[in-house]
């Protein structure tokens, strides 16, 4: 687990190693054990190393035989064995024993389709002298960030956009479009970032550029194929392949641990990896009741008898730390439980220097408890669209708080109408409130409707609930959850893996029909029955429930003041609605109204505006201080 970055300067003109190393230096939390660099006149690599696999060997940038082709790779790929394997015997020489330099040979034996046989989590960029191209590709899914840019000089990529802010010609401007899918979603959704002409190369993707000419092709796409197989077939195929999964997630020179929360995700992950070694857990809560699943993953260690570990939070330490942990996302993410995730892996990373997790779950077997929704409106499907329409204009007319009014209107509307994915935090009206604009008489304007309507296109075939998967899967999943796992995991220097999010996995539970998914009263109902022998009975039973934070009774007592504070002080008026943003503030406080998410995404988006538009906050390079301890655990740790 590293990070990179990459310079191609337009005008062919030589660059300077030192470029590299502003850019590198900022991302020296990815990757504190190593750095390099690899320059080409007008071609550049730079690359911060976080040891993994091969700790002697596996140095980058990395080059092949003949020195004309060269990578610079932020990842883990699980099958390199095999595909070593192969290539050795297509006649390839290996020089190290690292996946970093199987995907150089991959390169030089199948070109640009190289990421179609990888599986694992990367971003990675290959300098192709021969051929004059710049080449780069990003896993299926997005585990890994990965961030391009160009200016009248330069293309520049990277592993965050940090490093991007050091070229020259790159501004620090907000994106008006991204702000306003951001107050929709709570993240800005792929390929878009907060900053105005920085993106992100999409999962699934590969970027070409060769004489100027640049150019975003996929490689992958999302398909679901349900078949007609009976129950059980399903349940014993997703114990199998998640079996596998783990399995393949253990490859390290480096001891490895799993995040242990209240739910089936992760304590799955922890009992499969559990068959093959002893291991380390780690817990996260708060000082706070009803906002802490300490006691039950402490329950759920006890039975699967691992080494456990906890941490409790207190408001004081979470807002200490805020600041700097925006700095690390890059962009707002205004999940609250992203934070949270710092503190595990800060907790995590005294023992540990990769950490198994159980993100991709909810998305791939059905576990949110929104899917239940399509089939407690079925009711509504029967209806024909004039009848739909009506009930919908006599329900509007009804007054706030009838009881059935919400339902009504729900039901009312088509899924593509009433689903934008696991958050909705802004809807379009009170954007305008928020923002004080007319944004729907804004030809520029781009509601989220839009956005969400694009990715629906490519769904069409498929039931409500699997359209509302596919959604998640194109939008919540690599803007919220895969990015806060990346970005609060690597400000600790420690990697993190996710079984679930694996191709092999995906592929399989694709095949589940609906009605396995969603039944029984409850989510993942194959994951639960297939997972029900080896975990403690009452998580197998239990009711998805997020990652509970207390940000909404903070926002009430500890952080009021702050919070109030920020708002005034934010020189964002341009953007937000400061007089609509203090009364939902006192509404909230005074237990009017719980405006709790809407005030948190706006906050954060005003510290991250302070942070890198207004530069109110300076930070620089930074390694957690637990880097030392897992440096002299290295240095005692056997290999073999």
């Amino acid at each position: 687990m590293c990070g990179f970055v990459a310079l191609y300067n337009k005008r062919k003109q030589p660059l300077s190693q030192q470029n590299l190393k502003a850019m590198t230096d900022l991302i020296i939390h990815r990757g504190p054990d190593d750095q390099g660099f690899h320059v080409d006149s007008h071609i550049g690599l730079g690359f911060r190393r976080l040891s993994i696999i091969d700790l002697e060997g596996g140095k980058q940038p990395l080059c092949n035989e003949d020195g004309d082709i060269w990578i610079a790779f932020n990842g883990e790929i699980y099958n390199y064995l095999e595909l070593q394997k192969w290539l050795k015997e297509r006649g390839h020489h290996f020089k190290t024993e690292s996946d970093t330099e199987t995907i150089v040979h991959l390169y030089e034996e199948v070109g640009f389709d190289c990421a179609k046989h990888l599986r694992g989590m990367f971003g990675f960029v290959i300098w192709d002298k021969k051929k004059n191209i710049l080449f780069g590709a990003r896993d299926h899914f997005g585990i890994k960030p990965f961030y391009w840019t160009q200016t009248d000089q330069s293309y520049a990529f990277g592993s965050e956009i940090k490093s991007l802010l050091q070229v020259a010609g790159v501004e620090k401007k907000v994106n008006p479009t991204s702000f306003y899918h951001y107050l929709t979603f709570q993240y800005v959704p792929d390929p878009e970032t907060m900053f105005d002409g920085i993106h992100k190369l999409p999962p699934g993707h590969f970027f070409t550029l060769q004489d100027d000419e640049f150019k975003i092709q996929p490689y992958w796409e999302v398909q679901f194929q349900p078949e007609d197989k009976p129950f059980s077939y399903f349940v014993e195929g997703t114990r199998e392949i998640l079996t596998d999964s783990v399995n393949k997630h253990r490859v390290s020179d480096v001891p490895r641990g799993a995040f242990l929360s209240s739910g089936i995700d992760s304590s799955s992950i922890v009992a499969l990896l559990k068959q093959y070694e002893d291991v380390k857990t780690f817990t996260v809560g708060f000082d706070i009741p009803g906002y802490s699943e300490l006691d039950i993953a402490r329950e759920t260690s006890r039975f699967l008898k691992t080494d456990h570990h906890e941490v409790k939070i207190s408001a004081d330490r979470y807002l200490e730390e805020l600041p700097r942990l925006i700095w690390h996302q890059d962009e707002p993410v205004a999940d609250p439980s992203a934070i949270a995730l710092y503190f595990v892996a800060e907790l995590a990373s005294k023992h540990v220097t990769v950490v198994l997790s159980g993100e991709g779950a909810d998305e791939f077997f059905g576990g949110y408890n929104i899917y239940r929704e399509p089939h407690s409106l079925r009711m509504f499907s029967h209806m024909p669209g004039f009848l739909k329409s009506s009930l919908r204009h006599a329900a509007e007319l009804l007054p706030e708080g009838t009881r059935g009014k919400s339902f009504m209107i729900r039901g009312s509307k088509s899924v593509e109408e009433r689903f934008f994915g696991n958050a909705l935090i802004f809807s379009e009206e009170l954007k305008e409130k928020v923002t004080m604009k007319n944004l729907a008489a804004d030809p520029l304007y781009t509601a989220a409707k839009d956005l969400t309507s694009a990715i629906y296109k490519n769904a069409q075939h498929y039931d409500d609930v699997t359209k509302m998967q596919y959604l998640d899967i194109h939008t919540w999943l690599r803007g919220n959850i895969l990015m806060k796992a990346d970005k609060m995991t690597m400000a600790n220097s420690l990697e993190l893996r996710v079984p679930f999010v694996d191709p092999k996995v995906f592929e399989f539970a694709a095949r589940i029909p609906t009605q396995y998914k969603i039944a029984n009263g409850t989510t993942k109902h194959v994951l639960r029955e297939a997972m029900k022998d080896i975990l403690p009975p009452q998580i197998k039973s239990r009711k998805k429930l997020g990652f509970p934070v207390p940000t909404r009774h903070w926002l009430r007592n500890d952080f009021y003041q702050w919070a109030k504070e920020l708002i005034y002080d934010a020189n964002v008026d341009e953007f937000i609605n400061k007089a609509f943003v203090l009364y939902m503030l006192d509404e909230h406080k005074e237990g009017k109204a719980d405006y709790g998410r809407k005030l948190w995404t706006i906050l954060v988006f005003m510290l991250w505006h302070q942070i890198y538009i207004e530069d109110k906050y300076s930070f620089g390079p930074y390694v957690s201080p637990y880097i030392e301890t897992r440096r002299k655990r290295l240095e005692t740790y056997h290999v073999g």
